[in-house]
């Protein structure tokens, strides 16, 4: 995360300004006149919240969103995405011979497996750069995103860096 004064991300900010915001916490976008809370919470705690019109899955995620656009606008970073689909492993199915004589798909017999990244971005030496953030880092739910992580190594050759 980044330290020290952050140049906001956001218009709608009554800080804004080229100086930038001294305090996250203390922003006006983060305040709860601007944050809804969504009715479910992940198992581990985590509040699902929507900012500006944007839903995210915490607010540490939200926090480090606001962060990276303020890089992209300072010109750190570039082609800042959030969500972004990668498919590690194409759905499998079955094949058979049509009228013709040619393969043709048939049903699926297991989905793809596929993850999906928080934030990708590329970097000022040209790099693509995937983060995720993580929270509670036990149980199910993170030993699923360890195998994930390995598999996005070994089929795209990029590194996870987990916030």
């Amino acid at each position: 995360m980044i330290k020290g004064k952050i140049p906001c991300a956001h218009k709608q900010c009554s800080n804004y300004s080229e100086s930038g915001c001294e305090l996250w916490s203390e922003c006006p976008v983060f305040q709860a006149d601007n944050v809804t809370p969504k009715k479910d919470r992940s198992k581990y705690g985590a509040e699902k919240i929507t900012i500006l019109g944007m839903d995210f899955d915490s607010r540490k995620e939200a926090r480090r969103w606001f962060e990276l656009r303020a890089l992209e606008q300072a010109g750190e970073i570039s082609n800042l995405q959030r969500q972004v689909k990668y498919v590690l492993i194409p759905a499998q199915r079955e094949f058979y011979i049509g009228k013709t004589g040619q393969k043709k798909a048939g049903k699926v017999l297991e989905r793809e497996c596929s993850y999906r990244a928080d934030f990708v971005y590329t970097d000022s030496q040209g790099r693509t750069v995937v983060e995720d953030c993580k929270g509670y880092k036990g149980g199910g739910a993170y030993a699923v995103f360890a195998i994930k992580r390995k598999l996005m190594l070994y089929v795209h050759h990029i590194r996870v860096i987990e916030v």
